[in-house]
């Protein structure tokens, strides 16, 4: 008889946990908030986690795979995460796994080499693409994805440049409030930041562009081949569906020389937009006082109280906003 076990901090039930994972090939990551566990006694005979709404990491021993396990632990985790109030649940997976979870009531979103992943709303991607169709727009249309934590006049200056070589640019924002600034408030700021651009159209952030649930390494800022599976899966998703809903044919990025994870993911875009009909074109950061203005640059000065800086890097809006959240 196997016994159940849920794991919610540190200990040695993470460190079994951690091992079970590896031996799987497997690795457990940094923002699992729970974990649930069916034991033979000290020995872990499946397990998954949850991120959220997010299921993942899951593995079943090879001498326990003829039980049905993987259905348990996905009841589990399912169960948990209604328990948190989470009801639309994503499910990370490999690719020759999908008919397992397809067949526990999950659906596939995209996969590519190494990642594929499902949701458990049969049209979940399918009806956010036709909440699109109102924006679709003549010409030719580009698209820029931000996080803007804060929004920086280097990132007005990216969606500028990227606007003046396109009809219609579509500005998507990251929606996961893993920020020091949170969501509602950034994209308040990167509204006000670009009011005055003629054709662009912000979009409010989406499950389905650098989430959670499709590129969860770029808030915990890890590379490696992880980072590079959930970067071509989040590309994949974008090129084979948002990109042909609205007519997008160019996707803009900052060169970035400072973050990693963003530097992979730049260069991830190079590799799978353009066989999917969408050119990827990095665009130059911009420089003031012969350094790239960068978002990580203006939340230090933030936290120093150093608005004279601050004055040089951020558009009004963000500035009064910084004044008025001081973090010193």
């Amino acid at each position: 008889m196997l016994s159940e076990r849920s794991i919610s901090g540190p200990g040695r039930g993470r460190e079994r946990m951690v091992e079970f994972l590896r031996r799987n090939g497997l690795g457990y990551e940094e923002d699992i908030d729970y974990s649930y566990c069916l034991m033979d006694e000290d020995r872990v005979a499946a397990a998954g986690s949850l991120s959220g709404p997010v299921l993942k990491c899951i593995a079943v021993d090879p001498e326990y795979r003829s039980l049905g396990l993987s259905a348990q632990v996905v009841s589990a985790l399912c169960q948990e995460a209604a328990r948190q109030g989470h009801t639309h649940l994503f499910l990370f997976t490999k690719p020759e796994n999908l008919p397992l979870f397809e067949g526990l009531g999950f659906f596939l979103v995209a996969s590519c080499p190494g990642a594929a992943l499902l949701e458990n709303q049969r049209d979940g991607l399918k009806s956010y693409l036709e909440g699109l169709a109102a924006c679709r727009r003549k010409g030719v249309s580009g698209a820029v994805v931000l996080n803007a934590n804060p929004f920086t006049l280097g990132h007005r200056y990216l969606v500028e440049q990227a606007a003046g070589q396109v009809d219609a640019l579509h500005l998507f924002l990251v929606g996961e409030d893993r920020s020091e600034i949170p969501a509602a408030h950034r994209e308040a700021l990167v509204r006000q930041g670009v009011a005055d651009l003629p054709g662009v159209t912000v979009h409010p952030g989406t499950p389905y562009i650098i989430s959670a649930a499709t590129f969860p390494t770029y808030f915990l800022r890890t590379q490696g081949e992880a980072a590079r599976a959930y970067a071509q899966l989040d590309l994949t998703i974008f090129g084979r569906r948002v990109a042909p809903a609205l007519g997008i044919t160019r996707r803009f990025a900052g060169e970035e020389p400072l973050s990693p994870s963003t530097a992979l993911y730049n260069q991830a875009m190079l590799e799978v937009l353009p066989p999917l009909g969408v050119e990827a074109v990095i665009l130059p950061r911009l420089e003031l006082g012969g350094q790239p203005v960068s978002a990580s640059r203006v939340r230090q000065l933030w936290r120093q109280g150093n608005w004279r800086a601050l004055e040089e890097l951020t558009p009004p809006d963000t500035l009064a906003y910084l004044k008025a959240h001081p973090q010193h």
